[in-house]
């Protein structure tokens, strides 16, 4: 399934299911109250994730009897980030070519050399975003004044189902709800500045909407396997960049174990991939400008549009 947040009835904020060919959204709750089911998994995103398997069950029935009474159209519908407050958001990277790319303008900019070190190889790093910054789909993401120099970064993003700790990877795919987007917008001088002391990033990813998630969450079942998914971003409908999930060199089971170690890990938290090579304009040299809309791409999830403006 896959599974959004929009603003519903006297636009309050409501779950549902996405049929993209029917062009429609089942409202999940209104579905159950017409079925005089009880609807209490459907009280928001959080909710239903807590409800686990019992409560995509429900869903997936009220899905298959589909009443038309609880359909919304899709053409209009105001959808928010699917996830509006996560229990914790974390952002890894574990794209080498990402990686490189940066250092190599790094060079180009400082005229100083950088070699990724033996530890990224090692375990996934990783440090932890702001779970009140998230923002949602063809969202207005306005830079902080402070910045001149805006960039995207497109992530593949994990949904936490099922709390655990000391994970094994055998089984971590037992804990995964599901996948959406994730755009890390990131005002590059000052975590360029910032990022020199050691430690961070922080104000050059801590600011009002920087956190874009959507445009919904695609359940495990669906996605297959995660670790084979083309990703594309476009600005103003040209491509900048892309690549596969393939490429990550740490996959979600290596992850999820490691986060999980001596930590338990909350049904409901976001894992980002971290930034698939080319996926930033940082990469190749480029940022973007007032005005700009941003698409990111994911196969088996849809497309995260947002436009860029200065405050």
């Amino acid at each position: 399934m896959k599974l959004a947040t929009f603003l519903g009835r006297n636009d309050a904020p409501a779950i549902g299911a996405v049929d993209v060919a029917r062009g429609a959204v089942l409202d999940l709750a209104a579905a159950a109250r017409a079925h005089g089911a009880p609807e209490p998994a459907f009280t928001d995103m959080l909710a239903l994730i807590d409800a686990g398997p019992a409560g995509l069950d429900q869903a997936r029935r009220l899905v298959a009897a589909w009443p038309g009474e609880a359909e919304v159209a899709l053409a209009g519908l105001r959808l928010l980030a699917p996830l509006p407050e996560p229990r914790q958001m974390r952002d890894c990277l574990v794209f080498e070519d990402h990686l490189k790319n940066g250092f190599a303008q790094t060079e180009k900019r400082t005229g100083v050399k950088q070699t990724i070190p033996d530890v990224w190889y090692r375990q996934p790093i990783y440090y932890k975003a702001n779970r009140f910054s998230v923002a949602g789909p063809e969202t207005e993401v306005v830079w902080p004044r402070y910045s001149q120099l805006m960039d995207f970064e497109l992530e593949l993003a994990c949904v936490i189902g099922r709390t655990g700790k000391d994970i094994s990877r055998e089984r971590a795919f037992e804990h995964i709800f599901g996948f959406t987007i994730f755009n890390d917008f990131s005002a590059r001088d000052a975590q360029f500045a910032e990022m020199a002391g050691r430690l961070g990033p922080d104000k050059g990813k801590d600011f009002d909407g920087g956190n874009v998630l959507g445009p919904w969450i695609v359940t495990l079942d669906e996605i297959g396997d995660p670790h084979a998914l083309k990703m594309e971003v476009r600005v103003n409908g040209e491509r900048w960049g892309g690549g596969n999930s393939g490429a990550m060199h740490h996959k979600f089971p290596d992850i999820l174990a490691h986060i999980s170690n001596c930590e338990t890990l909350h049904a409901g938290e976001v894992i980002g991939s971290g930034t698939v090579g080319t996926g930033s304009g940082n990469e190749m040299g480029r940022y973007l400008s007032s005005g700009d809309v941003v698409e990111l791409e994911i196969e088996k999830i849809g497309v995260l549009r947002n436009r860029v403006v200065r405050g």
